[in-house]
């Protein structure tokens, strides 16, 4: 096996925004190994509540994060659902969750090191 795909780094956030290395900005982000797009939440029905879904995480895995980290906002108004924690713990992924900006700072730290995968909400 080669070198493993590097996870891209956050290099800004603020409200509504979020600079990614070789992304550029956005709202909502879902980063991987290897990438990222921008995390469009209608594309499975995610709200604040119940939050973020299993589907939303499948994606991070398929492109092989071994750990993945969630944010719930500046203002901590994005829930996890309970459903997506025991679908990382089956696949035995290491989970962190925290307020967004703690999160990036998580994610950066972690994509260092290891394959990680993390979801970005960048307001409320």
């Amino acid at each position: 096996m080669g070198q493993r795909e590097r996870s891209p780094r956050i290099s800004e956030i603020s409200w509504g925004h979020i600079e990614v290395e070789d992304l550029g900005a956005v709202k909502d982000v879902k980063l991987y190994p290897g990438g990222g797009r921008e995390w469009n939440w209608a594309e499975t029905g995610t709200r604040h509540v119940p939050g973020v879904q299993p589907a939303d995480v499948e994606e991070l895995l398929e492109h092989g994060a071994t750990a993945v980290v969630l944010s719930r906002g500046m203002d901590m108004m994005l829930e996890v659902s309970p459903a997506t924690l025991e679908y990382l713990e089956q696949r035995s992924i290491a989970v962190r969750v925290a307020e967004t900006r703690e999160a990036v700072e998580i994610y950066n730290k972690l994509a260092e090191d290891v394959p990680a995968g993390g979801l970005f909400h960048s307001t409320c």
